[in-house]
């Protein structure tokens, strides 16, 4: 769960503004969870330590053209690692391969507990039907690319792709 009093939008206010201060605390606050989301898609920790690295750059870089009319500062932050992430899958033109566990079907209702109930967020997850409630955990909080959710779901890609862009508009709807 975030930090709540953590204000990422704020933080990145300050990033654009050139102060230094602000993405050590950005840094801090995340760079742990960043790791994770890069680990999980490129199963690599060098690769993942890297791109956590060129994201901070990025961010640095970048934070006056974050928009909080598209979505939240922490989202930001956190697609811009993933983006990262999957374009050296890309650009390694390689597959990633699913570890054994991934091998049998998972039932997606099962696969995410919802404790923490605080939070808009989570009220507007709440509202999505199981199955794309769980397209978007595996996308955003696990860092799975669209194709592995499809293979992890034994969904077809076109469906995934559907079911994750409309229930990120549905999302955007309800924070909004």
């Amino acid at each position: 769960m975030p930090d709540t009093l953590f204000d990422y939008e704020a933080c990145l206010l300050a990033c654009a503004r050139g102060e230094p201060r602000a993405l050590r605390r950005l840094y801090e606050q995340d760079s742990s969870h960043l790791l994770g989301v890069a680990m999980r898609i490129l199963r690599d920790k060098a690769q993942a330590e890297d791109v956590v690295h060129d994201a901070f750059i990025k961010i640095w870089r970048g934070a006056g053209s974050f928009d909080p009319s598209r979505g939240s500062a922490r989202g930001w932050v956190f697609s811009v690692t993933r983006h990262l992430a999957l374009n050296v899958i890309r650009n390694h033109s390689r597959e990633v391969p699913l570890g054994d566990e991934h091998e049998q079907g998972v039932e997606p209702t099962d696969s995410f507990e919802f404790t923490a109930r605080s939070g808009q967020i989570h009220t507007c997850l709440e509202q999505l039907d199981p199955t794309r409630r769980t397209c978007i955990l595996h996308a955003y909080v696990d860092g799975y690319s669209h194709s592995e959710i499809a293979a992890r779901l034994g969904t077809p890609l076109g469906t995934v792709k559907a079911w994750i862009k409309r229930s990120l508009a549905a999302l955007r709807e309800c924070m909004a």
